[in-house]
């Protein structure tokens, strides 16, 4: 039987999104106002700002409401995805990321925040299907609108197909999520969560409230979102504007540092990645920039207009070591080292000839006329650029032991040694070398540009270089950072939280929060994969997912061909699930071919972060490899599947995985 408040909330839900489309309409004719404006500064600004408002008031936006918190002191607020007001001024729908709003996502039966009720509704676009009541001092109430204490409403978002997009999850907000959504600012927040925990949907919901509560300050300083991969990019794409924010800028560390400037083309071995990633070499880096300074070894003969001197090599060494304590980058430091130097030239013919009859400006430019002169003041302190002082580095053997002695040993130095190309524009840069640019760019140049916050997803798998490379751009630590220990796979990843904290700089704000309840993966694959934890990653406490049961996963043993049998199988998922995905080791990759356009075909580490109704795991043996990071890489694959999971596999499972039902 129907809720006997079905139809006038319906009713209070249309005016909404009539006030809604009476706010836009408001909004646009002010924009329009400000088009036809002088073209001021100010009033560009102005009118910059009110597009973007204009742009939030999306009326065609579903479930614009998701939720009504009744006050025990009397007052009522519909919760939402908009602000939305009459006429009047007076709210309609309240932010949720509003103060107001916090009792929606934490009132419990034990503290209920001063609600005497919380309804939550379930609307299939701007239609309103259900709701559901929690009335708190009524027990049977809130029993009634969960499921083993889960809301309905999220009950059924996560048995909804999924779309091949994340999904905001404002209206399903729980309220261990919610107290990492709004943490302050001015923190370093490192969230560890396993598979379906929402981390994910948790960073990027944090972003748009940091943006909702911290606008003025965000808009001028900047918001950084930081994903794997180019697929997990797609893949959340719409959350924010979703939100009604697109003010955050989303791209991957590799594309953040190539910038415009370099291209990755080249390909390291896991080795050498690893040695590049390293710590260390932040060092070694900072070496070879600081290696490049050579106080001369004799005195200097200077001819000058006003007569000629003779500058010792320890006045102008004693200057270079006074300029080089400073920190300053390099660059900046050759510039006040020739400042100092011509200091030293004029001290002299000032004693000859007096203050006046030596003019400083006029020396400099004599000074800059002497080709000796320059020529000496280059070989103590030579201009550098990043790509040149990596490159001697890199390709340089004497160089780099120079600059790694004590601290990387003969065969990492030979793991990261190569040939040089012919011109350093046609260097084959690869994706750890990106971090080794940045870093020698900071060193020469001086820091890149920074951000007022920086959400990074999948910081696992960042070696310390690339976190170094982003603590870089906050130099305030406001940073959200985002991963799971367990599915850490790549080359220099990430082995603790801690150690990472000091790979930022160990910021005096860093804190740590954990996710381990899982919603999005069902219990009945979450338990199986958590098998392989013990030997993958026994330092993470495993998983626990609160969609009990589900459909056990499905083991196919393959015969001859490996191939029919996950066509078979993807052809069987298709016909029951809106999103499909297959995951594949590289080796294997040609088996499967034929498939539907429609279904991806991952490599493992492209999986991560990535959800599909149905996934196809293909011979999880050839993924674990016998090492833990391949068994970290299974525990990825395992984990895409919120609905089915198949196994496809010819060759003997690996240990540790559950007993599973086999066809």
């Amino acid at each position: 039987m129907p809720h006997p408040d079905l139809d006038a909330e319906q009713s209070y839900i249309d005016e909404a999104y009539r006030c809604l489309s009476a706010m836009r309409d408001r909004t646009a004719r002010v924009a329009d106002l400000e088009d036809s404006a002088a073209e001021a500064v100010d009033s560009a600004i102005a009118q910059a700002h009110l597009r973007h408002r204009l742009a939030s008031l999306d009326t065609d936006m579903d479930g614009l409401s998701f939720g009504r918190l009744d006050e025990e002191a009397g007052d009522t607020w519909y919760v939402g995805r908009r602000h939305v007001e009459d006429a009047r001024g007076d709210p309609v729908v309240v932010d949720w990321r509003a103060d107001v709003a916090i009792p929606f996502y934490r009132a419990t039966p034990v503290d209920t925040l001063g609600l005497s009720r919380r309804r939550r509704f379930l609307m299939t676009g701007k239609q309103l299907d259900d709701l559901y009541d929690e009335v708190f001092d009524d027990p049977d109430s809130v029993d009634a609108a969960r499921h083993g204490g889960i809301p309905d409403p999220l009950l059924v978002e996560l048995e909804r197909e999924r779309t091949g997009e994340m999904r905001d999850i404002v209206a399903t907000i729980a309220a261990e999520q919610d107290e990492v959504i709004r943490a302050p600012l001015e923190t370093c927040l490192v969230v560890q969560g396993g598979p379906g925990t929402g981390k994910t949907a948790v960073g990027l919901h944090r972003a748009a409230f940091l943006l909702y509560e911290h606008r003025r300050k965000l808009d001028v300083d900047g918001m950084l979102v930081i994903g794997p991969n180019p697929i997990f990019l797609r893949y959340i794409a719409q959350v924010l504007p979703s939100l009604g924010e697109t003010a955050a800028r989303q791209t991957t560390l590799e594309r953040l540092l190539a910038g415009t400037a370099y291209r990755a083309t080249g390909i390291d071995g896991d080795h050498a990645a690893a040695v590049k990633g390293d710590a260390r070499l932040a060092r070694v880096v900072a070496r070879a920039v600081a290696g490049a300074r050579r106080p001369p070894e004799e005195d200097l003969a200077v001819a000058t207009a006003w007569g000629g001197v003779t500058v010792t090599a320890a006045a102008l060494g004693a200057a270079l070591h006074e300029v080089a304590a400073r920190g300053v980058p390099h660059n900046v430091g050759r510039t006040a080292f020739r400042r100092q130097a011509a200091r030293l030239v004029r001290t002299q013919l000032v004693r000859r000839r007096g203050d006046e009859a030596v003019p400083a400006d006029e020396l400099d430019t004599d000074l800059r006329r002497n080709r000796a002169w320059i020529r000496a003041l280059d070989r103590a302190w030579p201009a550098l650029t990043a790509p040149g002082a990596v490159r001697r580095l890199l390709t340089n053997r004497v160089a780099l032991a120079e600059a790694a002695d004590g601290l990387l040993g003969p065969d990492e130095q030979a793991a990261v040694l190569r040939r040089p190309a012919r011109k350093v524009s046609d260097e084959p840069w690869t994706v750890a070398d990106l971090a080794l640019l940045d870093e020698a760019e900071a060193a020469i140049a001086g820091p890149p540009r920074s951000y007022g916050h920086i959400v990074v997803d999948e910081a696992q798998d960042l070696s310390a270089m690339g976190l170094r490379a982003l603590a870089r751009r906050s130099p305030a630590a406001s940073m959200t950072v985002l991963g799971d220990l367990a599915q850490a796979t790549a080359p220099g990843a990430q082995e603790s939280w801690d150690e990472a904290i000091a790979h930022l700089g160990a910021p005096s704000t860093a804190t740590r929060a954990d996710l381990d309840l899982g919603y999005r993966v069902p219990a009945s694959i979450m338990d199986m994969a958590n098998g392989l934890l013990a030997e993958a990653a026994p330092g993470v406490t495993p998983c626990r997912s609160v969609r009990a049961g589900g459909r056990p996963p499905v083991f196919v043993a393959a015969g001859a061909d490996l191939g029919d049998e996950v066509r078979r199988a993807v052809a069987e998922l298709a016909a029951e699930f809106g999103t499909v995905a297959v995951v594949v080791p590289d080796g294997l990759r040609a088996e499967v071919v034929g498939l539907p356009d429609a279904v991806p075909v991952l490599r493992p580490p492209e999986a991560k972060g990535l959800e599909f109704d149905a996934v196809v795991v293909v011979e999880p043996e050839a993924i674990a490899g016998g090492d833990a990071r391949g068994l970290r890489l299974l525990y990825v694959a395992l984990t895409r599947a919120v609905q089915e999971l198949v196994v496809v596999h010819a060759r003997p499972l690996p240990a540790g995985l559950a007993v599973p039902v086999t066809r």
